[in-house]
């Protein structure tokens, strides 16, 4: 017995000792990850971005969302490619996020700069290793189509030899894997023909006047400031992605100008939901002295202190102002709403998209002068707006996103059809908002342009998608990239578009209920 209970005190002893290792690396891996340590990574990363963005000064700076958000103040647009694009075993070339507002604004200045980070120990993250190069290469191929079909009715004016000798080569860093070069050069035909018949107006990428190729450039990179070359020397339009972190990961301690001890982060701007508590890139960035100086102690309570006062500031203008909520595991439940550097919008008022001539347009609760050109609002957010709807049509839905209810979306969207089918057979102005104008509010408006109107983009009542045996996801992919035309924002979430497809192909369970 006596040798059975020391066993026991043993066994017992060793597993209060795993438990007080574990305990102990949670605590040092919550101490590194501070936001103290995110915010100053983020600070001293930003410096880098600056110098290299003053290397090419007539070049915007545009951030790719989210991360890249976080590591300036100056960026002139946003473009949103994802990482999953250009993961291994999942390449691909998304028609929902083609980004073609980045190609106008790369073709009418000459180039551009994208902003972006990753976590420790690679240099670039996939966006800029294969995502963006993907990308290029697809819409040089569509260019040089285009070109080709056309060379025969073209002037030598306005086109030469070389224009239509376009270069539509693959261009990737040296750290992708020959297997991996020829698998992504296997799928570029296919993934341009994807392109050249989703919808996507081509014709719109004439500004671009030599073909895109991608230059990577990070912290690591040699640059001889003397030989900086020019980007009118260059027979190719640059689209420099620079990665803002060192990939080293290394600490830094006591560094000079500072008083404080503090753990550098790679990629500190990544899942802000994790440590931002409620922070964005724009109250940051006005107050980014203040925070730095007070210092690791101080630094959650400065936090906490702006937030709340951006909030209160909100709610006195009158904009959806949400109370922010930190839950047990230190992660911020609020949905992300990209924050406001002056970027401009797409459209004749910022932050408001019409479609075309379909009176249809999206946009955000927060702007309340939005409604000066509306007749009706179909308000997808949960929370209800503070501005006025004296004369216009109203409809409230509270869907929420599909990550807190899978089905929210679904089960609302035969009351938003409706609602819509009533308006546009009166041929009123319709504006479909959600809290950042994004997501949700794209899901509703892309169910009701399927359902309601025709190839044309004209309303015919659901003609033309009662004649249709079913809905492809081609089908809705291409009606995607017709908001995206005008909607350059968008960007709406795997879950939500899946909810929509179930409500263009109903089930006989979904009918029934309805």
């Amino acid at each position: 017995m006596s040798s059975m209970a020391g066993y026991e005190d043993e066994s017992s002893s060793e597993t209060m000792t795993m438990k007080s290792v574990y305990k102990t690396c949670r605590i040092i891996k919550k101490r590194e990850n501070s936001i103290y340590n995110a915010l100053r990574s983020i600070y001293e990363d930003s410096i880098f971005v600056a110098e290299i963005a003053q290397l090419w000064p007539e070049l915007p700076l545009v951030a790719n969302l989210r991360c890249g958000f976080w590591y300036s103040s100056k960026f002139e647009q946003t473009c949103y490619f994802k990482s999953t694009d250009g993961h291994t075993n999942n390449l691909s070339f998304s028609t929902a996020r083609l980004n073609l507002h980045l190609a106008t604004l790369v073709g009418q200045r000459g180039g551009c700069v994208v902003v972006d980070s990753t976590r420790k120990g690679k240099r670039f993250p996939d966006s800029m290793s294969k995502t963006i190069p993907i990308w290029a290469c697809v819409l040089n191929r569509a260019i040089r189509n285009r070109l080709q079909r056309n060379s025969d009715c073209l002037s030598e004016e306005n086109y030469n030899q070389e224009s239509i000798n376009w270069d539509s080569s693959l261009h990737l860093p040296l750290w992708v894997s020959k297997m991996e070069a020829s698998k992504i050069e296997n799928l570029l035909d296919e993934w341009t023909y994807q392109f050249e018949n989703s919808g996507a107006d081509i014709d719109s990428l004439v500004s671009i006047k030599k073909p895109l190729r991608p230059m990577w450039i990070s912290s690591s990179t040699v640059i001889w400031l003397n030989e900086v070359p020019g980007i009118d020397s260059w027979d190719f339009t640059p689209i420099i992605l620079l990665s803002a972190s060192s990939p080293t990961g290394t600490p830094h301690y006591h560094r000079t100008m500072s008083e404080f001890s503090w753990n550098y982060i790679p990629g500190a701007g990544d899942d802000e939901e994790s440590w931002a508590r409620g922070l964005t890139p724009d109250i940051f960035w006005k107050n980014a002295f203040d925070i730095i100086s007070c210092g690791p102690d101080l630094c959650n309570q400065k936090v906490a202190q702006l937030v709340e006062m951006n909030r209160v500031y909100r709610a006195q203008r009158g904009e959806v102002a949400d109370q922010i909520i930190i839950n047990s595991t230190n992660q911020l439940v609020r949905d992300f709403k990209t924050p406001d550097f002056g970027i401009q919008a797409d459209s004749n008022q910022q932050g408001l998209y019409w479609l075309g001539s379909t009176n249809l347009s999206i946009g955000s609760t927060s702007h309340e002068e939005l409604l000066e050109d509306v007749d009706a609002v179909l308000n997808c957010d949960t929370e209800l707006p503070s501005f006025s709807l004296e004369g216009k049509s109203y409809l409230h839905l509270p869907i929420q996103n599909s990550k807190m209810n899978r089905f929210s979306l679904l089960n609302n969207l035969p009351s938003a059809f409706n609602f819509a089918r009533l308006l546009m057979n009166r041929s009123k102005k319709l504006l479909i908002c959600c809290h950042n104008g994004e997501d949700l509010s794209v899901c509703v408006c892309l169910a009701i342009l399927t359902s309601l109107f025709d190839e044309t983009w004209s309303f015919d009542n659901g003609k033309h998608f009662k004649e249709s045996s079913s809905i492809t996801k081609s089908d809705l992919k291409r009606r995607l990239t017709f908001i995206c035309k005008y909607a350059s924002s968008a960007r709406p979430s795997r879950g939500n578009l899946k909810q929509v497809f179930c409500f263009l192909n109903p089930t006989p369970d979904f009918i029934n209920k309805q």
